[in-house]
């Protein structure tokens, strides 16, 4: 159904409900028909609207059946609206947002970053729970074009080396994260020697109820005057939980992380990394 009749649309609704153009107008539009009507807080949920924009259902209910049941009571009122009602107006092209439309810094490099909790969890029956606790997250790392050309003459920067520990050595599997403080990096040390990335990344909170000591592997190659190889392994033991990261393994537990080269096939490449939302010069500085 969703690609036979509808046109299915992922986004983050933080950038969305928060966007002064065009595409922020629409979706405010539809969402400001539903429950969560308040663009100060989250608008988080699943929506089917006409062209037009009227809203023609909303849920935030993830069981398969359900949802299937939900979009076909949803796609049979649309059909019995009338065929003036089932149209709407284009949407007046404009200039994006540019602080909600963010893209990746020209000449820089995307690297797509994967993390997965190895061990630790308590057995459950819990199907929901389960599928938690075997979650590959997925985010983008976004190199600068100083820190790429750095890399094509073997160094690593120590600006790349801090995002990266600070931003994306989180356990994102379950939920949100909460982001790494600057002074939570306790210690990020890495070298680049002969196409060689080795080191040691160190983060943990004042209080010490949350953090992550990892030993990172990894290879960059070049061709000409760009990186054709970008490919580095944290694996280490990562304790505690955030807010929306919770059930999290009891005892200190195996963590990972991959950060592998993005090649621009998959959509999602063009996400922007979670801990930019809002501010990406603080991000990329």
């Amino acid at each position: 159904m969703l690609r036979t009749d509808f046109v299915p649309v992922a986004i983050d609704q933080a950038y969305q409900r928060r966007q002064q153009d065009a595409e922020g107008t629409f979706y405010r539009r539809i969402a400001g028909q539903s429950p969560r009507n308040d663009f100060e807080r989250t608008t988080q949920g699943f929506y089917v609207a006409a062209p037009d924009g009227a809203l023609l259902l909303y849920n935030n209910n993830r069981h398969p059946e359900k949802v299937r049941r939900l979009i076909r009571e949803a796609l049979a009122n649309y059909r019995a609206r009338g065929a003036d009602e089932r149209t709407g107006a284009p949407i007046a092209d404009g200039e994006a947002d540019p602080r909600w439309s963010p893209t990746p810094p020209a000449g820089g490099l995307v690297v797509r970053t994967h993390a997965k909790v190895l061990g630790g969890y308590e057995p459950t029956e819990d199907r929901w729970r389960k599928l938690m606790q075997q979650a590959l997250s997925r985010d983008n790392l976004w190199v600068r074009a100083d820190e790429h050309q750095a890399l094509v003459r073997g160094e690593l920067l120590p600006s790349l080396v801090h995002r990266i520990a600070r931003f994306h050595l989180v356990d994102n599997t379950r939920g949100e994260p909460p982001m790494w403080r600057a002074d939570e990096v306790r210690e990020a040390r890495l070298t680049l020697r002969d196409g060689r990335i080795e080191g040691r990344v160190r983060l943990a909170t004042a209080d010490g109820k949350r953090g992550y000591d990892a030993q990172l592997l990894g290879f960059v190659e070049v061709d000409g005057d760009a990186v054709t190889r970008f490919e580095v392994i944290a694996l280490g033991t990562f304790h505690g939980e955030g807010r929306y990261t919770r059930r999290a393994p009891k005892e200190p537990f195996p963590f990972a992380v991959r950060l592998t080269l993005a090649d621009g096939s998959d959509p999602a490449d063009a996400i922007p990394p979670q801990g930019s939302r809002g501010w990406l010069p603080g991000y990329l500085r």
